[in-house]
């Protein structure tokens, strides 16, 4: 048995000394610049999934080295040492393989050119997206349940693709993580934005947004959320704790929480933050579009609808 477990595990030297993670990334290389869309889904899937147990078996690994220090105890974990490892070279592995159907793709290069944006997130937006089924921007952003005051009904068929929605919110939070960084155009955008729907919200304009929010959610009383929603704080007081640092915010919050209805209905931090991101992702979506569907048609793509339509007239080029 131990024989047969060296052999399947790499730890005799066969195939030339390599561990079994090496020796299939030189097969997965060469085979990835001719998957499918549908095996590249999978792929991304894999790896994230992969990467959810690694992380978790990396808790594990640090809670009984954390137990063992207390007991003074020497238990062995050498073996969750070793998954965890086999498991990070895996996930490279899966990267790599990504990363060569990323670039056989006539938008890999512009995928590549957007800061924040890697292969695992490229490849699972181009295996999700048929440009052909998708004449405008609309048409993704509908597709990864980015529309506004849709809704997902119990016992009805998803309206949206989970995976594309998900993705799209790693690439938000992708521009979030990276937005001190100069070279991040769509961080920039978000931060930006963020500050302009701040300002809307201490200056009344969401107010009936935010009353709307409170009636269709069911908020505990006592939940932070409930109180912005629920009207608690000034606008003076809502500028000051949303101009604070973190730390500094939650003894603003407990100091100027007045009661329900004594302050200005407001959107609370949180979700302030999910409007700037959707909205820094929207812009990416529609600068995706233009330059897939010029790419894949040889025609430019029609005019966003909100330009067309709502006289926006602010466009940002890709």
């Amino acid at each position: 048995m131990t024989d047969q477990f060296d052999e399947v595990f790499g730890a005799t030297p066969q195939h030339g000394g390599m561990s079994p993670v090496a020796r299939l990334s030189r097969d997965l290389r060469k085979a990835a610049e001719t998957l499918s869309d549908h095996e590249a889904r999978f792929l991304v899937d894999a790896y994230y999934q992969m990467q959810e147990q690694r992380i978790r078996a990396d808790g594990q690994i640090r809670s009984i080295v954390k137990s063992n220090k207390q007991q003074e105890k020497a238990e062995p974990h050498d073996v969750l040492t070793w998954l965890s490892d086999q498991s990070g070279a895996l996930e490279v592995q899966v990267r790599g393989a990504l990363d060569r159907y990323v670039k056989t793709h006539m938008m890999g290069d512009w995928l590549y050119s957007v800061y924040g944006i890697g292969p695992v997130i490229s490849a699972g937006i181009l295996a999700h997206i048929d440009i052909n089924k998708a004449p405008t921007a609309g048409h993704i952003m509908s597709y990864a349940g980015l529309v506004e005051g849709r809704t997902w009904e119990k016992g009805q068929k998803r309206p949206w693709n989970a995976g594309l929605k998900t993705l799209f919110y790693k690439v938000g939070e992708s521009f979030v993580k990276f937005s001190n960084r100069p070279e991040c155009k769509y961080g920039k955008l978000w931060r930006e934005r963020k500050e302009h729907e701040i300002e809307r919200n201490v200056s009344g304009e969401l107010a009936d947004q935010a009353t709307r929010a409170l009636a269709a959610k069911n908020f505990g009383t006592a939940t932070d959320a409930r109180a912005w929603y629920g009207g608690c704080f000034t606008a003076e007081h809502g500028r000051e704790i949303f101009a604070a640092d973190a730390a500094t915010r939650l003894e603003l919050f407990a100091k100027h929480k007045g009661a329900p209805g004594s302050g200005l209905p407001m959107l609370p931090p949180a979700h302030i933050h999910a409007r700037a991101r959707r909205w820094a992702v929207k812009i990416f979506i529609s600068n995706l579009h233009e330059v897939w569907f010029e790419l894949a048609t040889g025609r430019k793509a029609p005019v966003p609808y909100a330009m067309a339509h709502l006289n926006h007239a602010h466009k940002i080029e890709p």
